[in-house]
């Protein structure tokens, strides 16, 4: 007999199942240790803020189909087809969406906050010019946000007691951020070593703003690294060699990148090793973006993805549909009819159908370090996930689900 796992369907099928299961139920009834989300970052956890700082008469890309296409229908501000991490883990949750707080002053913030602009850098944008690297898309760096979170609260939450409440409450997302100053950096090309300068720079804002947070009253951080960026059709376009040795044979994404992003996740993690010791009161939790990103590439079937997952589903040109002067959500730029069978959606960013199994990693493990703890859900609630993952899987081995 085949083992359940050696169904294709079987994973993504349970994920499906038991995210209606959680979501389903009222968010009074589970996880109550978390309630609220508060999130740091840039594009990878958008919500719409760099929609909402923008001119109207200069929309970014995000403002345009068929960004949004799947699961909103329209666009959201959201670099992506449909939903991404931060909304799946709100899903999970049993909170609504976390809206963006720039532009939406007058939103509900009861349950969750998201200051995270697409284009934001962990560094100032004046210590990047210095080095001769250039970021035009938003000056809402790290710093920027933190300051716009602390001078809301007086409207976020009302009283220092109140305040103090909801931050030691807060599942607190601390990223993804500092990608995009490696990004702005490659992009013009400037030696890996250079770039590795910036790495103690970034780590340290990064340990800056956690240790601000904690003083504030923060207990629980998810703080993800960086992606395997070797596999991103914007650089395999870039740095497209006829050297085939600078590719790994199993996923064909360029090695020297992924190095570059495990360097990175190293010291990061170290670090966050350091803040651990340093404040054993606070949980501290590491979400692995690299790997949990980079099985979808090596192992594509197994998730649902095409056999050849690195092309951009919306772009144009190339080996990689990506060309950075036509980008997605620009006027004749083609998309894919079926996202879900894609990882890279734009060449930068990934499909809500990527962001769902790298949600799903880091809510059940392994990619969550230290793993989660979800005994806040109700006996109730897990003997319902458990005995209708049973009955799916009797069902999968009957047939009855193709």
């Amino acid at each position: 007999m085949a083992s359940l796992d050696s169904l294709p369907a079987m994973k993504l099928v349970r994920f499906i199942l038991s995210t209606l299961l959680v979501t389903s139920v009222n968010s009074q009834t589970q996880c109550r240790n978390f309630k609220s989300i508060i999130s740091f970052g840039d594009s990878i956890a958008d919500t719409g803020n760099l929609l909402g700082l923008s001119d109207p008469n200069d929309l970014p890309a995000s403002a345009f189909p068929p960004y949004g296409e799947t699961f909103f229908h329209h666009p959201t501000g959201r670099y992506s087809d449909g939903r991404l991490i931060i909304d799946f883990i709100a899903e999970f949750l049993g909170f609504p969406l976390v809206p963006p707080f720039y532009g939406r002053q007058n939103a509900n913030f009861k349950k969750g906050v998201n200051f995270a602009v697409a284009g934001a850098t962990a560094l100032e944008p004046s210590f990047l010019e210095e080095r001769g690297i250039h970021s035009t898309i938003t000056n809402v760096s790290l710093s920027v946000q933190l300051r716009s979170f602390t001078e809301s609260l007086p409207n976020l939450c009302g009283s220092p007691s109140d305040c103090r409440d909801m931050i030691e409450n807060a599942l607190i997302l601390m990223g993804e951020i500092g990608g995009n100053d490696y990004n702005f950096a490659l992009f013009q090309r400037k030696p890996v070593k250079e770039v590795e300068e910036l790495v103690p720079f970034v780590i340290a804002t990064i340990s800056s703003a956690i240790t601000e947070l904690v003083c504030m009253g923060g207990r629980t951080f998810l703080v993800p690294g960086n992606f395997p960026i070797g596999c991103s059709a914007s650089y395999l376009t870039l740095y497209k060699t006829s050297n085939k040795e600078e590719y790994d044979p199993l996923t064909g994404c360029l090695k020297w990148l992924n190095d570059f992003s495990e360097y990175y996740n190293k010291q990061l993690q170290e670090e966050l090793n350091g803040l651990r010791k340093l404040y054993p009161h606070v949980n501290i939790i590491y979400a692995d973006y690299y790997n949990a990103l980079l099985r979808l590439f090596q192992e594509p079937a197994k998730f649902g993805f095409m056999n050849r997952p690195l092309p951009a589903c919306c772009g144009v040109g190339g080996s990689y549909n990506f060309n950075f002067s036509r980008r997605c959500g620009s006027v004749g730029v083609e998309y894919c009819d079926d996202p879900s069978q894609y990882v890279n959606y734009d060449g930068i960013h990934m499909t809500e159908a990527a962001y769902r199994w790298i949600s799903e990693g880091l809510l059940k493990g392994p990619y969550a370090i230290p793993p989660f703890k979800w005994s806040c859900l109700s006996s109730e609630i897990m003997n319902k996930m458990s005995l209708d993952t049973q009955i799916l899987d009797e069902q999968l081995l009957q047939g009855c689900l193709k």
